[in-house]
């Protein structure tokens, strides 16, 4: 490889690290894991795999966790 292909790859790969580091909301995904659990990808470095049950006690859940957020919130920290 000559000098100028490695840096041109060196660029890409530069390019593709900042695009994974900058996922947006959207780069949340859905998938079945092997034990047939549901596993969010995209919320930190490993997914949350739940079964569909836990799950939806999560989501029954959602405006109480809310408000526990909002009342809590000087306590509670942002990972930037």
């Amino acid at each position: 490889m000559s000098e100028e292909d490695l840096r041109a790859e060196l660029e890409r790969l530069r390019a593709e690290n900042d695009q994974l580091k900058n996922k947006s909301v959207r780069g949340l995904s859905l998938k079945v894991s092997e034990k047939g659990g549901l596993s969010l990808y995209g919320v930190g470095r490993f997914p949350v795999t739940l079964y569909k049950e836990q799950w939806r006690k999560i989501l029954a859940m959602a405006s109480e966790i809310e408000d526990f957020i909002v009342k809590n919130d000087s306590l509670l920290k942002t990972k930037e």
